[in-house]
């Protein structure tokens, strides 16, 4: 799952920020990067915006802790704060021989 993020409201989304991570390691996610300063080579996204990736066992998964209510309620909390873009990509069957 990919997010890319601008938060405009950085107070009011800490309360987002310190809910989200205990839910996503209940649901069998994790952390790949949580970064802040993202650098554009191309595009329309903001130079402002930062990113997160978590990585799933599978999609079934991560659609289940996005669609879950626990998830829902945690969501709300981060409503106005900011703009946010959210891909899940499955990850590719790399074969290195």
């Amino acid at each position: 799952m990919i997010v890319l993020a601008k938060v405009t409201d950085r107070e009011k989304f800490q309360a987002y920020a310190e809910a989200v991570p205990g839910l996503v390691t209940k649901f069998g996610g994790r952390y790949v990067l949580q970064s802040r300063g993202l650098h554009l080579l191309e595009g329309d996204w903001c130079d402002e915006g930062g990113m997160v990736i978590s990585e799933w066992p599978d999609r079934e998964t991560a659609q289940a802790f996005w669609h879950s209510p626990e998830y829902d309620e945690v969501k709300k909390l981060r409503e106005g704060t900011g703009q946010f873009h959210v891909v899940l990509a499955d990850a590719p069957q790399i074969n290195v021989n």
